[in-house]
């Protein structure tokens, strides 16, 4: 891969979109054998955090829109890998679980999140690696 030349401009929309092709990349092609992709790699996390979220509630908790995750859900009820049932407080609402087949690759697809992550920040002590955390956080929340 082409390193950055050190006098880059200094654009940091650049290097952040830069950061984001090459972890997303990495970690797409360690998903590449479970037939998944990065967005419903993060749904199962999810769901494996608080199972039952409705569609509306896993947006807010995944910071997606509604447009974006109503067609990667379809198409992981159609793989096997969630399931919709009706809610227990409101039958009008589906709720979304994990499926069987998905709960059983559960550690192997966590490991493999936290293999890229790992990959990623190898090169940072302890104290960068959570300044560096903190600093995407509250970039993501302003």
């Amino acid at each position: 891969m082409t390193e950055l030349p050190e006098d880059v401009p200094d654009c940091m929309v650049f290097l952040l979109a830069k950061a984001y092709q090459k972890a997303h990349a990495d970690f797409k092609q360690r998903l590449k054998p479970y037939d998944l992709t990065n967005l419903q790699h993060l749904v199962l996390e999810g769901l494996w955090y608080r199972q039952g979220m409705t569609a509306a509630r896993l947006c807010k908790f995944l910071i997606l829109d509604k447009a974006t995750l109503s067609g990667v859900l379809e198409r992981m009820v159609k793989a096997g890998w969630i399931e919709k049932r009706p809610s227990r407080t409101d039958k009008r609402q589906m709720s979304i679980y994990t499926t069987p087949k998905a709960d059983k690759m559960k550690t192997a697809l966590i490991n493999e999140r936290q293999t890229a992550n790992e990959a990623i920040l190898d090169r940072f002590s302890l104290e960068e690696r959570l300044l560096l955390k903190r600093l995407l956080i509250d970039i993501v929340n302003t």
